[in-house]
């Protein structure tokens, strides 16, 4: 049998893994699905974005994409040795934003769930034929 401070703990323990578990379940469950959001206007997208930019054969980096509303945008993805930054035009196109940049050229799809938070999804390709993809959440600063 245990000792009673080892049951106490034990019991305790458990009980927070429970609750924090049946919290995390009813957070998912508010959020509810997500769903695409037609871009209409520059200005519904300008500021800064931040997140979390995939490429092949790498570690996820960081990334900060600010997009102004005259269209124009800088891009900013921090690496384990250092900064990469880039510079380009977006336009919309069926909802979606277009984007040429100088290191290549991708799409972007922004994402809304129930509450109205968004989600900015990228697919890039850049010049020399690499593929990479970001997922981005406005930024509040």
């Amino acid at each position: 049998m245990l000792p009673r401070a080892a049951r106490w703990l034990r019991t305790v323990l458990i009980t927070t893994a429970v609750v924090g578990f049946a919290a995390a379940l009813v957070g998912c469950a508010t959020a509810g699905p997500i769903s695409p959001v037609a871009v209409s206007d520059m200005k519904s997208v300008a500021g800064t974005w931040k997140g979390v930019v995939y490429g092949p054969g790498s570690e996820p980096e960081s990334i900060e994409l600010t997009i102004r509303e005259d269209g124009s945008y800088d891009v900013v993805s921090h690496q384990p040795y250092g900064e990469s930054r880039g510079k380009g035009k977006v336009e919309i196109s069926e909802g979606r934003l277009i984007m040429h940049g100088e290191k290549g050229r991708g799409v972007a799809t922004v994402l809304s769930d129930r509450a109205g938070d968004r989600v900015m999804n990228i697919d890039a390709t850049l010049s020399d034929n690499s593929t990479l993809s970001a997922r981005l959440w406005p930024s509040p600063y």
